[in-house]
């Protein structure tokens, strides 16, 4: 397991504020039936808070439905988690590789490839064994403040990095070098809230809102003709500061929301081609797009390949767009033209 590390003032997942239109009407947790009969799920997944929302008439058919849910959940955490010793990662970066991997995995990382080449490196779960450096080297006591790795051991560690040394199969996961390992955090929730929304299709809902860490939403919130209105902005901002989704879902990621250090200044996002924390100009980026998962692989490759790379991601995903926010505090929307 890794060392902890610090989180700053907002989470990485909140930093463009996400949240539904009704989040701050007064609701209990658990299940709540609103006049509107919009049935409401609150939990955790892969460590953190989790909501769906869907409108049924019928509470104790969503409370069926919800208990399902929690078992998929669970069960994908068995494939994706990093702390779970049970978990197919797991496993599989202990052992170098995996035989008979789960096929959600397979299908999650062949997705991560697609991205890992639409935005020339920058998105590369293969940063595990760096971001596992940078944890340590953090967490050491006696270490001065605005004391990083040094140089050469990140040199060292890029060389267990690459995630075209990853070999991706229905019958066989393996790396092709000792010492590498995976991480998912940057896909995995994304991937999770697109298997939960279709578990609830296939239950016969069609207004849905699922919150895994990022939100994809279909149908509409009974309060409006048509979609869920999402907030990705705080303050004043002008910019996507509220958007409406259907069928379509939104994910976000921000330098600042988790650091390495107490002082809350080496952001937990690293370049893979550089080893050294993201600076690409941009503070936070929420992207939109017909899946999660998509969404989720997008934003995280943003702060890492900035404004013009990322304009260059987006020409392969039909269907998407993004918000941004500047180091400089200026803002920045982009959209495929595809």
């Amino acid at each position: 397991m890794t060392a902890p590390v610090h989180a700053g003032s907002l989470s990485r997942r909140r930093f463009l504020t996400i949240s539904a239109a009704a989040a701050g009407l007064a609701m209990s947790p658990g299940l709540a039936l609103s006049e509107a009969v919009t049935q409401r799920w609150r939990g955790i997944a892969l460590g953190a808070g989790a909501e769906v929302r869907l409108v049924d008439s019928d509470r104790d058919h969503a409370r069926k439905v919800f208990a399902a849910m929690e078992a998929e959940i669970l069960r994908l955490e068995r494939v994706f988690s990093l702390y779970r010793a049970d978990s197919a990662l797991t496993r599989l970066n202990r052992d170098g590789r995996i035989v008979a991997p789960p096929p959600e995995l397979v299908d999650l990382l062949a997705t991560a490839r697609g991205i890992h080449k639409a935005t020339s490196g920058a998105f590369d779960p293969s940063v595990q064994p760096l971001w596992d450096l940078y944890a340590r080297t953090f967490a050491a006591e006696g270490r001065a403040a605005g004391t990083g790795p040094d140089p050469a051991e990140i040199r060292k560690v890029l060389g267990t990095t690459g995630f075209d040394k990853v070999e991706i199969d229905p019958g066989r996961v393996a790396f092709e070098k000792p010492g590498m390992a995976l991480t998912l955090n940057g896909i995995a929730q994304g991937y999770m809230t697109d298997r939960i929304s279709a578990l609830l299709k296939n239950e016969g809902f069609t207004d849905i809102l699922v919150n895994i860490g990022e939100i994809a939403a279909s149908g509409k919130d009974p309060a409006r003709t048509a979609g869920w209105e999402v907030l990705l902005a705080p303050g004043d901002g002008e910019l996507g500061s509220r958007v409406v989704l259907q069928d379509r879902a939104v994910a976000t990621s921000a330098l600042s929301g988790t650091t390495f250090d107490r002082e809350a200044r080496v952001s937990h996002i690293l370049d893979p081609r550089s080893g050294l924390p993201a600076r690409s100009g941009l503070a936070g980026a929420s992207v939109i797009a017909p899946s999660a998962t998509i969404a989720d692989g997008l934003s995280t490759a943003a702060l890492v390949c900035g404004e013009k790379g990322l304009a260059r991601a987006l020409e392969g995903f039909k269907g998407t767009r993004a918000f941004l926010l500047k180091t400089d505090g200026g803002e920045a929307m982009l959209r495929a033209s595809t």
